[in-house]
């Protein structure tokens, strides 16, 4: 994958820790597990996918050169996250973020 867009996040550092925690705090809730390529698997239900697609959403606004895509599979909701060639430790800082405390492998 290649971008024009710069890689950057625009996140301050007061709002980089609040971030981080919500994803943490999503993973331990509903975070069933983590493919070898990143891909994340969470509980699909309503309360999940809501969570999911707000910070999907934020995070397309601060760090637009990554790319995400949420499916559902298998009674899981699946959230990829994609970047350009150079910035993949990004992507996995992301999936890091949401396994923090999640107990999953």
């Amino acid at each position: 994958m290649t971008t024009d867009t710069p890689i950057a996040c625009s996140l301050s550092a007061d709002e980089m820790p609040k971030r981080l925690a919500e994803m943490t705090a999503l993973g331990k809730d509903a975070l069933l597990g983590v493919s070898p390529e990143g891909a994340m698997r969470f509980r699909a239900d309503n309360g999940t996918r809501e969570r999911l697609e707000g910070i999907i959403a934020a995070e397309s606004q601060c760090c637009s050169f990554l790319q995400f895509g949420l499916t559902e599979k298998a009674d899981a909701l699946v959230l990829s996250v994609t970047a350009p060639e150079g910035a993949e430790p990004l992507a996995w800082d992301l999936v890091n973020a949401f396994a923090a405390d999640a107990g999953v492998a």
